[in-house]
């Protein structure tokens, strides 16, 4: 029988949390290092820019692998990586592309691994329910940044579905906005990724240094 424990017990708990910089604080505050993160929207919306931007800030907290199962290496996500100036990361941002879900596992078993994981997408990458399971287990000490195509406003899928459910941070994308609608709500909600493109989308007033929109 689990042990039970006050109300001042709980609060006495030091858990292991992130304090994001601008555009992210604002929109989640502060987070857990570690749990799953659930980016989903429709398509050209900017779910793969929204990825790469976050994982570009946690390389702030650690190393970062964004396993491109969709795109790859193609021109398209080389563009993404010069316009968000993910070169300048260094070693601590590596990418990985086509990676079976198996070997992905193992991978992060290993010493040293990546402290946070991105993987775009969850239906390109195939992942079984026994492999979640691993990957799941895995988030105890990791943060899993799932990508997720939608069919209306639900996530493709029915594991998808169950992803979106055990996520700590649930980010809705669209028109190059990240908002979320998890546990975690920053003093905005939410974060104009791609300035030109919420602009045009929602009408919102943003400044004109942000990122110019490119197709997802």
């Amino acid at each position: 029988m689990a042990r039970t424990l006050s109300a001042a017990q709980v609060l006495s708990i030091r858990n292991e949390t992130l304090q994001l910089t601008g555009g992210w604080n604002e929109a989640f505050g502060e987070i857990d290092r570690h749990g799953i993160v659930f980016v989903y929207g429709p398509s050209a919306c900017g779910k793969s820019s929204v990825a790469l931007c976050f994982a570009k800030e946690l390389t702030r907290f650690g190393r970062v692998l964004y396993v491109s199962n969709e795109e790859g290496f193609a021109s398209s996500l080389q563009e993404r990586l010069r316009r968000f100036s993910i070169a300048d990361c260094g070693a601590r941002f590596q990418l990985v592309s086509k990676e079976p879900m198996g070997e992905l596992v193992e991978r992060l078993k290993k010493r040293k691994s990546a402290d946070f994981v991105v993987i775009d997408s969850i239906q390109d990458s195939q992942i079984s329910r026994a492999e979640y399971r691993d990957l799941k287990r895995l988030s105890a000490s990791k943060m899993l940044i799932f990508v997720s195509r939608v069919e209306g406003c639900r996530p493709m899928g029915r594991l998808a579905v169950d992803i979106k459910f055990d996520a700590d941070l649930k980010v809705w994308v669209e028109g190059g906005r990240a908002m979320s609608e998890g546990r975690y709500i920053g003093s905005v909600g939410y974060y104009d990724v791609l300035q030109q493109k919420a602009r045009q989308y929602w009408g919102a007033t943003t400044d004109d240094k942000g990122v110019s929109y490119e197709t997802e």
